[in-house]
């Protein structure tokens, strides 16, 4: 049993050196890169084929709740954070540079990285400093009437018209980068 546990901890050691060495090689064409807030974005192959026919580096983060043995190729790491409450939104955080696209539904999330790079929902909706203030009151407004018993109502089905202004909204964003 102990060759087997020391078996996979050399796997999983090869497996992290492999994801380590991958993230370390730049992408030529671009000094930007797209950071998906991974867990439950319904849009991540669409924005790995945009951003692979643009030479753009992909990182998904996400917990090791939602772990994945999908590769998607060589421009394209998968960071695992603890699965503790922001641990995701804090790795993203000490990722993100000048320029870079944030994928993301999470309010608070993009209220963060907003100041250092563009930040798009995943129906497409862009991320301003006007709309996130009015965004993080309703989501206040909305926790205070949930403590209260109110029911809330979620938010709308993700559709195909929500996927198709996605990958528009991200197409203009690269295009006004490069």
């Amino acid at each position: 049993m102990h060759t087997s546990i020391m078996m996979k901890t050399l796997a999983m050691h090869s497996f992290l050196n492999n994801i380590e060495n991958r993230w370390q090689k730049k992408l030529p064409d671009v000094n930007y890169k797209i950071i998906i807030d991974a867990d439950s974005s319904p849009v991540i192959d669409e924005t790995v084929h945009i951003a692979a026919q643009h030479h753009i580096q992909v990182v998904l983060v996400k917990d090791y709740a939602h772990h994945s043995s999908k590769i998607y190729g060589p421009s394209v790491v998968s960071i695992y954070v603890d699965t503790s409450s922001d641990s995701a939104d804090y790795k993203i955080l000490s990722l993100v540079d000048k320029d870079d696209i944030v994928i993301t539904g999470d309010y608070g999330l993009a209220s963060i990285v907003i100041n250092k790079a563009y930040v798009v929902h995943h129906t497409g909706f862009i991320y301003t400093h006007s709309n996130l203030d009015a965004l993080l009151i309703n989501r206040f407004i909305n926790h205070e009437s949930r403590k209260m018993n109110k029911r809330i109502k979620g938010p709308a089905k993700f559709t195909a018209s929500d996927r198709s202004k996605f990958k528009m909204t991200l197409e203009q964003i690269i295009t006004s980068l490069n």
